[in-house]
């Protein structure tokens, strides 16, 4: 079958190819029944609209933003606090026509997204910041959003008061009377296991404000924790080396954990060797996402609201967009959204005799 054009169109109907493509990109510069003769016509023909590819080059844009994540694209699909800031983008963005495309921040042979994939503009969320990626999308004069990353002058940002957060988890566990703490961070480059000396990692943003804000309470009442770091999705191997350390005759009595996930890992070590939650040892994540309550008993954790961040992300992004079609540039704005300690029934006072 011969391939159908907009000119097949224009014969079959009579009119000129002009005509045919202005039914499908500029409709007012049609009568309806005109537009509606010339549909017709394409879907009797089998015509499935302009080629993308070439509409996105007569108009100079793509209609797709990109969201640039860590080197795994699996995190965006089984992280449930990942999933609900992805979901507001995703609504956020609806009204605007604007598609979305994930990025991972690695690049393979030839290949690499940052620089190659066609986008309109990107969200750059949480991403390790020995990175290539977002030097690729800045040497592309983007249109771009930080999300969860240090500020930088020219690019609007969207993070949440992490050194805060953390700081009133470790507050809370030091009210409680708690003396041994344990640390459990999350990091996909650079040192993994134990930690002597968290100070000389390459962190991330968040995972250095929260690494500051628990120290922040712990170095003033004079308490050393111990640290692990693990990926964020290596739950197995948080709950190993957890279990080392609440196996010791000195064992920690609190965990503060980056995050729910990572907390989820230090609960299953615990139960390994039958310590009770609260009673032996309290555990403090942070997120407050769906697995928080889930939990048995209910985490004690860090509520940072991922829904308006998600949507502050989105308008920042479609603001800048704007400008930039515009030939202007837009105001670069810097939001912190609050965080809020949610206390559950993993945490309770330090044991009344030594462990």
């Amino acid at each position: 079958m011969p391939r159908v054009t907009l000119q097949t169109i224009a014969d079959r109907v009579g009119v000129s190819r002009m005509t045919v493509s202005n039914a499908f990109s500029r409709p007012d510069q049609l009568s309806p029944a005109l537009r509606e003769r010339v549909l017709a016509a394409a879907q009797e023909l089998g015509y499935a609209g302009p080629d993308p590819t070439a509409r996105a080059l007569a108009k100079g844009t793509t209609g797709a933003v990109g969201i640039l994540l860590t080197d795994s694209l699996r995190y965006a699909f089984t992280d449930l606090v990942a999933g609900g800031f992805l979901a507001a983008i995703a609504a956020e963005l609806a009204p605007t026509g604007l598609a979305i495309t994930l990025l991972t921040s690695s690049g393979s042979g030839d290949v690499v997204p940052a620089r190659d994939v066609a986008i309109d503009g990107a969200v750059v969320y949480s991403c390790d910041p020995t990175s290539p990626a977002v030097s690729w999308l800045r040497r592309r004069h983007l249109p771009m959003v930080f999300v969860d990353q240090d500020q930088v002058d020219d690019v609007s940002s969207v993070n949440i008061a992490d050194r805060e957060g953390a700081r009133a988890a470790a507050q809370h566990l030091v009210d409680l009377g708690h003396r041994r703490f344990a640390i459990a961070m999350n990091g996909e480059n650079g040192r993994h296991g134990f930690i002597a000396d968290p100070s000389a990692l390459v962190e991330g943003h968040a995972s250095r404000q929260r690494r500051l804000g628990w120290f922040d309470a712990l170095e003033p009442a004079g308490l050393k924790p111990a640290f692990i770091r693990h990926p964020l999705e290596q739950t197995e191997d948080v709950r190993r080396d957890a279990r080392l350390l609440l196996s010791a005759a000195d064992r920690p009595t609190a965990f503060l954990c980056f995050s729910d996930t990572t907390a989820v890992g230090v609960r299953q070590a615990a139960e390994d060797l039958g310590l009770r939650i609260p009673e032996d040892l309290s555990i403090v994540g942070f997120d407050d996402g769906p697995v928080a309550v889930r939990m048995q008993p209910a985490l004690t954790t860090v509520r940072q609201d991922v829904v308006e961040k998600g949507r502050a992300a989105a308008a920042a992004l479609t603001e800048a967009i704007r400008g930039s079609r515009a030939g202007a540039t837009a105001p670069v704005s810097h939001v912190v959204l609050p965080t809020e300690l949610v206390v559950r029934g993993s945490s309770g006072p330090a044991p009344r005799t030594p462990v």
